[in-house]
């Protein structure tokens, strides 16, 4: 049974327009640009606020943006892969 919906799945994921995955990567896409302006204002209004703490702040905010970062390069090789099919 499960096995019958997971091929049609496939089979599903395989007919999808490219046109509605540009635009499913171009919703996807706000989420980690946003979540860049938040990480890089959290910086500059922390390091406002204590300027010798701008090494600790700057070496978490580059954590942060590179794993935002890989959240939108996701979700474009998932654009890619629908848009093949």
């Amino acid at each position: 049974m499960s096995n019958i919906v997971l091929a049609q799945a496939a089979e599903a994921a395989t007919n999808i327009n490219p046109g509605l995955a540009a635009i499913g990567y171009g919703l996807g896409a706000i989420g980690p640009g946003v979540g860049v302006g938040l990480i890089w204002a959290a910086v500059i209004n922390g390091t406002a606020r204590q300027p010798e703490a701008q090494g600790q702040l700057q070496g978490i905010a580059w954590i942060s943006f590179v794993l935002v970062e890989v959240l939108a390069l996701i979700g474009l090789v998932v654009y890619f892969i629908a848009s093949a099919g």
